[in-house]
């Protein structure tokens, strides 16, 4: 019996729109943890970048670099290539991490696209 005033339309769920949801669902955690992976690899850049302006600015030959929990006494020359070596890998981390983004993005996109020209007001994709 339906209640006087309500004219919900009731749309069946079929196995390729649950497909569909799960997947948003899926795409959207992974987005999520993109998020936070980026920040880190921004924040790890910028120490880099602190750390090589430091190690400009110094006048010793020989400086205290931490490897793992042990500072070691390290030429400056070596720390200067290994700073440069580690903000290379993070720049290309930032940059597939980046890239990884994009494409969840767009395809996020259009699954909502998808699942909202068949429900409507009736799913919330969106994030408050």
């Amino acid at each position: 019996m339906q209640q006087a005033g309500a004219s919900v339309s009731e749309v069946e769920v079929t196995w390729e729109d649950q497909q569909n949801i799960n997947k948003f669902g899926r795409l959207n955690n992974r987005l999520h943890e993109l998020e936070d992976e980026i920040k880190i690899a921004k924040e790890t850049n910028e120490s880099l970048e602190d750390a090589s302006n430091e190690l400009i600015l110094t006048d010793e030959d020989i400086v205290r670099f931490q490897i793992g929990e042990v500072f070691a006494h390290v030429p400056k020359d070596e720390v200067e290539n290994r700073i440069e070596q580690t903000k290379e890998v993070t720049e290309k981390n930032l940059e597939k991490l980046t890239e990884e983004k994009e494409s969840i993005v767009s395809q996020m996109a259009e699954l909502k696209k998808i699942l909202y020209s068949k429900f409507k007001d009736s799913i919330n994709l969106e994030e408050d």
